[in-house]
Formats: C-alpha cells, sequence, structure tokens
C-alpha cells in the first residue's frame, strides 16, 4: 500500500468516529439506572455529562456492598470523648503519684475546702468511717525508756508519704524506684532500743539488735512484738527499702534485711557526709530521736527518685589495664554513690542524692548533671541575660542559688525588707555544687560581667573554688583583668559581698549555646574568649590538677607506644608508617595513665591551656627504623631493640656473640642463621 493511502485511510476512519450518532449514546440518568460494580465508569467521565449525574454515579457505585468494605483502621471510628471508669486501683495510684510529686502551696484549697490527703492502707476496710491514723511518736521522757503502747485499734493505716528528695517536677528518664515496707531496724544499747521497740511494734515489724548486750542482763517484755538480736561487729549497706546489716553473734555471723534503720548507736553506722533516705542516727538526745523516729514512719510506700547524673562509660578515664588514672568523682562523693569498678567506675542511683559534685570535677564529661541539663541552664543563662540587655541593663551579675537553702535565704533577705541589687539576676538550680567550669566561663562568655555562686546547702565549697580559681586562672591570661567569678559563703552578708564586688569589662555575648558535651562547650568558649581577649597569648599556665595540658617526652622514650593504647582521651597517637607518636593536646585530660603505663618513665604531665593550634597533631617522640642485619627488612624503632639488646647481653642463652648477633635479625633470618651455624648434634647423626 503506498503511503498516501495509509493516511487516507487514517484520515477516513477518524472522520467515521466522529460521525457517529449521539443517540446511540445513553444519556446520563439511563447510565445512572444501570450503574453496577462491573459498569464503565468512562461514560461518566464524557464531556456532555454534567456534574451533578458524575456525583451521583460515585456515591451509587461506592454505595455498592462491592465497594463498601470496612479497611484496617476501623479501631479509630470509636467515639474516644466517652472513657470507662478508672479502676479503684489504678485510681488508688494516680492519688498516691499526686501526693508524691505535686507541692501543695502552688495550689491552695479553695475557701471552705479541706485538702485531700491520701493514706495507703495495708488492707483495705469495708465501708465505714475510717480510723483514726496513729500519732506520732512521742519523744521519752529524759533519762528513761519510752512508756509502751499497744497497737490501735481497727484496721492500721500508713502515714501519707513524704514528698522525694528532690524538685517536683521533671524527672530524668527511668528514675530509680524505692519500695519501702514495714520492716523497721534499730540498733543501739539495749535500755533506749528496746524502749523504741515496745512504742512502735504496733506499727511496724522491729527488730532490735542490741550492741555489747552479751554480757549484761537485758529486761524484756514477757511476750515482746519484736525481734531481738545481740551482736557486734556490724556493718551496714544498702537504701531505702533494701537495707542489708551483717553483724557477729558469739562467732556467728548473721545478717538481715529491712526498709529503714533507726540508728541509736553511740557512732554512726554509716560514717558519710550525707546519709541516704530511710537512714536516721539522731544521737542520744530523746527529742532528736523522737524526730528521728516521725521522718523514719513516714517512709512508707513506693517512691521514684530522680536520677541526677548520668554515666557515659566510654569517656570515663579512671583506670586502664589496672593502671590508676582520675578518681576526682570518687574522692568528692559524699554519699558514696560512686565506686571503682575496674577501668571505669560504678555510680548507685539509690544512693546518689544530687550534690553534682561528680560532675563539677569530672575532666571528661563522662558525668553530666541531668538536674537540670547543663544545656538547659545554659538556655536559661542566654534568654535572661539577653533580655536583661534588650531592657538597658548593664553589668550583669549572675546569682547561682540552690532551690532549697539559696531560695530561702533570698526570701529572708525579702522578709527583712532588704534586696538585691539592680543588676544582679538570681538562677536557681537544684545544687549549686553542680555549676562547674563550663556554666562558669559560659555565662561569662554570654555578657555577664560578675558570676555569683551562693554557697547555701552546699557540703563542701572547696570543689567550687578550685573551678572559680581555674575560670580565673584563664581569664586574666587572656588579659580579662579583674574579679568575674565569687564563690560566696552562705554565713556571709550577700548584700555586702554584692555591694564591695568591683564591676570587671564585659565581654561581648556570644552567639553559642552550652550544649551536654563539657569539652566541646569549653571548646567554643575558649574560641570566643580568644576572639575578644585584649590580650594575644598562645598558652596559659594552669595549676596542678587542671583538665588540660601537655605531655613532655623526655629521651629515656623508646617508642613502644604503650601510651597510645592506655590513652582514654585518644591524645596520643601512634603513626602507621615510621615509629612516631604524635599527641592532640585539646583532647588531653591529664589523667595520667598513659605516665603511669610508661615503663621508661619518660612521660611528664604539664598542666596549661593552649590556644594556638590546639587543634592540630605535633610530634612528641620520633625513632629511627632499626632493619633486619641479615636482609635488611625493618624490625621496629632502633631505641627499642637497643634497649632489649642492652637488658640480654648478659643472659646465659646469648653468652656467645653468635647468638647475640641473632638478636638483631629478623624471624626469618634467625631461622636460617641457627640452621647454618648450630654445632648442635644432628638426629641423623645419633648412633646407639
Amino acid at each position: 500500500m503506498s503511503e498516501g493511502g495509509r493516511f487516507s485511510r487514517w484520515s477516513r476512519l477518524k472522520k467515521a468516529a466522529e460521525t457517529v450518532s449521539t443517540a446511540e449514546i445513553p444519556d446520563g440518568e439511563t447510565l445512572l439506572a444501570n450503574l453496577g460494580p462491573d459498569s464503565d465508569f468512562g461514560q461518566f467521565m464524557r464531556q456532555e455529562i454534567s456534574e451533578e449525574i458524575r456525583r451521583k454515579a460515585m456515591k451509587t457505585l461506592f454505595a455498592d456492598p462491592h465497594f463498601n468494605v470496612m479497611d484496617g483502621l476501623d479501631i479509630y471510628i470509636d467515639d474516644y470523648s466517652i472513657s470507662e471508669p478508672i479502676p479503684d486501683e489504678m485510681m488508688a495510684l494516680l492519688n498516691q503519684t499526686r501526693a508524691l510529686f505535686e507541692n501543695p502551696a502552688e495550689e491552695p484549697a479553695a475557701a471552705g475546702e479541706t485538702a485531700p490527703t491520701m493514706a495507703v492502707l495495708d488492707n483495705p476496710p469495708p465501708p465505714a468511717p475510717p480510723p483514726p491514723a496513729p500519732a506520732p511518736a512521742p519523744a521519752p521522757p529524759a533519762g528513761g525508756r519510752p512508756a509502751a503502747q499497744g497497737p490501735p485499734p481497727g484496721p492500721r493505716a500508713r502515714p501519707p508519704a513524704p514528698p522525694p528528695r528532690g524538685p517536683p517536677r521533671c524527672l530524668a528518664d527511668r528514675a530509680p524506684t524505692n519500695c519501702a515496707g514495714c520492716r523497721l531496724l534499730i540498733v543501739g544499747e539495749a535500755e533506749v532500743a528496746i524502749g523504741w521497740a515496745e512504742r512502735l511494734a504496733g506499727q511496724r515489724e522491729v527488730m532490735v539488735l542490741a550492741l555489747g548486750a552479751q554480757s549484761v542482763p537485758v529486761d524484756l517484755p514477757e511476750a515482746p512484738d519484736f525481734v531481738f538480736e545481740t551482736g557486734g561487729a556490724v556493718q551496714l549497706a544498702g537504701h531505702l527499702g533494701a537495707f542489708v546489716l551483717n553483724w557477729q553473734d558469739a562467732g556467728i555471723a548473721k545478717s538481715a534485711e529491712c526498709d529503714v534503720v533507726l540508728d541509736l548507736s553511740p557512732q554512726a553506722l554509716l560514717n558519710r557526709v550525707e546519709f541516704p533516705p530511710g537512714y536516721a542516727a539522731p544521737g542520744r538526745d530523746p527529742l532528736d530521736q523522737a524526730l528521728a523516729v516521725i521522718d523514719l514512719l513516714g517512709f512508707d510506700g513506693e517512691f521514684e527518685k530522680p536520677r541526677y547524673v548520668a554515666v557515659n562509660e566510654r569517656l570515663c578515664a579512671h583506670s586502664r589495664s589496672q593502671k590508676a588514672g582520675c578518681s576526682n568523682c570518687i574522692e568528692v562523693c559524699s554519699t558514696e554513690a560512686i565506686v571503682s569498678a575496674g577501668n571505669t567506675i560504678k555510680l548507685d542511683p539509690y544512693l546518689c542524692q544530687g550534690c553534682g559534685t561528680c560532675t563539677t570535677v569530672c575532666p571528661s564529661g563522662a558525668l553530666a548533671y541531668q538536674y537540670p541539663r547543663v544545656a538547659d541552664v545554659g538556655l536559661a543563662i542566654k534568654v535572661q541575660l539577653a533580655a536583661y540587655r534588650e531592657a538597658g541593663g548593664e553589668n550583669a551579675c549572675l546569682l547561682f542559688h540552690s532551690a532549697e537553702a539559696g531560695s530561702k535565704q533570698l526570701a529572708a533577705l525579702k522578709r527583712a525588707g532588704k534586696t538585691l541589687p539592680a543588676n544582679v539576676i538570681p538562677l536557681e538550680t537544684w545544687s549549686v555544687d553542680a555549676v562547674g567550669l563550663d556554666l562558669l566561663l559560659g555565662a561569662v562568655a554570654l555578657g555577664a560581667t560578675q558570676v555569683a555562686v551562693l554557697g547555701a546547702c552546699s557540703h563542701d565549697l572547696a570543689p567550687l573554688r578550685k573551678q572559680a580559681s581555674l575560670g580565673h586562672n584563664i581569664l586574666n591570661g587572656l588579659g580579662f583583668n579583674g574579679e568575674y567569678l565569687k564563690v560566696i559563703d552562705a554565713e556571709s552578708d550577700l548584700l555586702a559581698a554584692l555591694a564591695a564586688w568591683p564591676v570587671s569589662v564585659a565581654v561581648p555575648a556570644a552567639e553559642l549555646r552550652l550544649l551536654a558535651d563539657k569539652r566541646t562547650t569549653l571548646e567554643f568558649i575558649f574560641d570566643h574568649l580568644l576572639k575578644h581577649a585584649p590580650a594575644a597569648v598562645d598558652a596559659i599556665d594552669l595549676p596542678v590538677g587542671a583538665p588540660f595540658g601537655t605531655l613532655e617526652v623526655s629521651a629515656a622514650c623508646t617508642s613502644c607506644m604503650s601510651c597510645v593504647g592506655a590513652c582514654p582521651a585518644n591524645a596520643l597517637k601512634a603513626a602507621a608508617d615510621a615509629p612516631r607518636l604524635s599527641f592532640l593536646e585539646r583532647n588531653c585530660l591529664q589523667c595520667g595513665i598513659c605516665a603511669q603505663t610508661c615503663p621508661e618513665n619518660a612521660i611528664t604531665l604539664k598542666p596549661r591551656l593552649l590556644l594556638k593550634d590546639r587543634r592540630h597533631e605535633r610530634v612528641l617522640s620520633e625513632a629511627e627504623v632499626f632493619c633486619c642485619t641479615a636482609c635488611g627488612k625493618p624490625m621496629g624503632a632502633k631505641p627499642l631493640i637497643d634497649n632489649m639488646l642492652a637488658k640480654l647481653v648478659g643472659h646465659s642463652m646469648f653468652a656467645t656473640p653468635e647468638a647475640r648477633a641473632r638478636l638483631s635479625m629478623c624471624a626469618d633470618c634467625r631461622v636460617v642463621d641457627l640452621i647454618n651455624t648450630e654445632n648442635s648434634l644432628k638426629a641423623w647423626e645419633m648412633t646407639e
């Protein structure tokens, strides 16, 4: 067929399709009446079909059972505004949680209303007027035992649970839980301990451990309602709800578990600065003993406490290969919650009371405070200082104070009609002991001309003063003369100390944010301070114990590279192409593990803060390569091989020159030389 004939055929077919009679095509109503699941819906998409007919067709089609099928998301069609009643057990738990974490002062009851109280019962009574709660234990008469009283009649109700030892909001993730029951242990002299046991036997399951009562007659009741034991060499461990007591009775080792401990012994069983909750050592004063008993009776139920400190074992520089390094956190912990655990440390969250001193002295940031986090405090500092500047304020003074004791001291000043200076911005934190170098210098970098820490509620201000002194050395070394940081004792006159504090030159406010990583935050702060420093310096000398510094390697180094494997911060590195030891100073923690590991004692620590080229590696030691004397193959660092040869010269196995020469050969050449030159008896030369 010719090409013209093919186009003619296509044109003819097209014209034939256009001339089809519209009478053959049914209208929309007819199509809608005959519409079914198998119908061709494409006919409704013609131009002459109206939009109304097309919508009716869609509704008709989807109303058919063939298409009207419920999908897998039918669980969302319910009305969730209608809730099921909460079970009584769940309601009791919610009420207990509300009593634990709500502050009654924040939500006062309306006039004429009484605040609801909650008591958790051992056995829920039948519907009836609730029995009165047991009265608190009164103080015993001076010099005698408390009068014994029987248990109160009816079901025994536990007193309301006390609030946890922590702020009422924002628990850290996965907070540890203390479960305290009715087991009360009383340790002390027999007469006083038995007196309190008789008084409390109706409210708790009491056990008495009388010290030194083996040789002294003890006046026990005929049918005591408590367990009585005697013994000595007492050791106590554990925490609220899980105390473990071990003692010796006539040479026999015994142990017991209890929930709370009343220690009436002359010397407290726990020799700590801060006791764990559930343990009280009131001494011999009867009034103090009664107050301690009232506190211990409040520990009944389940308590959640914040996880104040997060531990990153990867960053810990405590030890490597049984070589001691940093132990700052163990030395400053007031509750003995931190112990050594091999190459790292272990923190007991049940004993930690959240002082945060460990996070302040940690050089690597392996311990990070979480209550609140440094990033949250840094954001609050930045926002408040920015608002102060926008309002026209100058010479901002930031005052850190604790949430409890610090707030009370400021409230006492207000009640006395005294006010803080206009440039002082108070900033509340849970514990001032957790205010470390990153927060102190960070506040200066964010625009504060003065940063003060009110030492109320601190058990030891020495670590905090050391951090402030280190910050002063850095600021003064950069040319920022003056006193930017100050730690004020709780006993000092706060207003007088602030008034006598001369104002220093303000550092231009930075745009940085304080991060969770301590070392990274300090790097950003140093960059900002160096950018605006009046004096251009390359390095600043720091006191011993500072977390920054360099290493000095003497000529005794043999390039064995044992220090590289021991360094927990990757500050020391070994080259792959030569016996070369390089050092990245910004990573060095001055933990001393490398110096402890070095077999030649060739490493010396030198604390300082390097400001120029601190992100660049530099070579500390580089040795010549020792090659095999037979084949010339590289064997290692020449000082290392020479040191080995010097130590083996006097050994009996290397007495001959030939044997000593093999020490300078590689493994292959050593075997070849041994076969060729050894004059020992061969197996084939042996005869009967």
